[in-house]
């Protein structure tokens, strides 16, 4: 304001031209103009800032609409702004053609206090984080995992559950079984167990039966590892499981039993 009193100052004086006051004070010719013909009409008040805020708000809901809809809400304290335009253009025709989007009968409950608060959502649990494979012996950790579906000749889809040994790339276990249950593999890991001792950890992928959604993805064949002493190491959707190839030099069951002494007990 105190540069705009000082151009207008200048401009009474006679001195400058209004090109060369523009010039002078960085601004156009036609905001110049604006600036004295403000001062014309209202002094030195006339050339304070002005709200730029429009006069008038064409889609800005009436008095009548925002007490119905308010009236409408405590009736029916449980509806939200989709169950109640419905409502009110069936009970106020009249109020058809000025009722507001839902978003903004949202606000205006909200406004009033009205509105429920949104829904605790349900609680995520991250993935733990993929350990590195990192094996220097036998029987250290075993990779166990379903390699898919696939039917037989009686109809019935057979999931096949393969254990191998990260170290050894020994093929611990392949077993055909009737579905991905934990029922069906907890059997097949109480006899290795019992044939080749207790890994120090066992990795799988986040499936069924060796992850849920439950706490930390836990289920219960990774809780009963978990109480052995086996860490259960869950895989990324990007990090390979199984280690498929078959070594040469296959692990036998005293290399297996020397890895880990300790034999796992019924």
């Amino acid at each position: 304001m105190c540069e705009r009193a000082k151009f207008v100052a200048l401009h009474e004086q006679g001195l400058f031209s209004m090109s060369q006051l523009c010039r002078r004070f960085g601004v156009s010719r036609n905001t110049g103009y604006k600036w004295l013909t403000r001062y014309e009409q209202g002094g030195l008040n006339g050339l304070a800032d002005k709200s730029r805020a429009p006069l008038t708000c064409p889609h800005q809901i009436t008095g009548e609409v925002e007490q119905a809809l308010l009236q409408a809400r405590r009736d029916h304290p449980t509806w939200g702004p989709k169950k109640l335009l419905p409502y009110l253009e069936k009970r106020r025709p009249d109020l058809a053609s000025k009722l507001p989007a839902p978003s903004t009968v949202g606000e205006v409950l909200k406004a009033h206090g009205l509105a429920q608060p949104p829904k605790r959502p349900a609680r995520s649990w991250k993935h733990p984080g993929a350990v590195s494979l990192a094996v220097d012996a036998p029987n250290q950790v075993w990779c166990a995992d379903f390699k898919g579906q696939f039917p037989t000749q009686d109809g019935k889809d057979c999931y096949p559950l393969t254990v191998t040994d990260a170290h050894s790339r020994f093929l611990l276990c392949c077993h055909g079984l009737t579905s991905v249950r934990q029922e069906g593999a907890l059997p097949i890991f109480e006899r290795l167990f019992q044939e080749y001792g207790l890994p120090a950890a066992i990795r799988t992928d986040n499936g069924v039966p060796f992850a849920t959604q439950a706490i930390c993805g836990l289920s219960k064949l990774s809780v009963w590892w978990i109480k052995l002493g086996i860490a259960h190491q869950r895989a990324t959707k990007f990090t390979r499981v199984s280690l498929l190839l078959i070594s040469t030099a296959p692990l036998t069951k005293a290399r297996a039993r020397s890895a880990k002494p300790a034999l796992w007990k019924a």
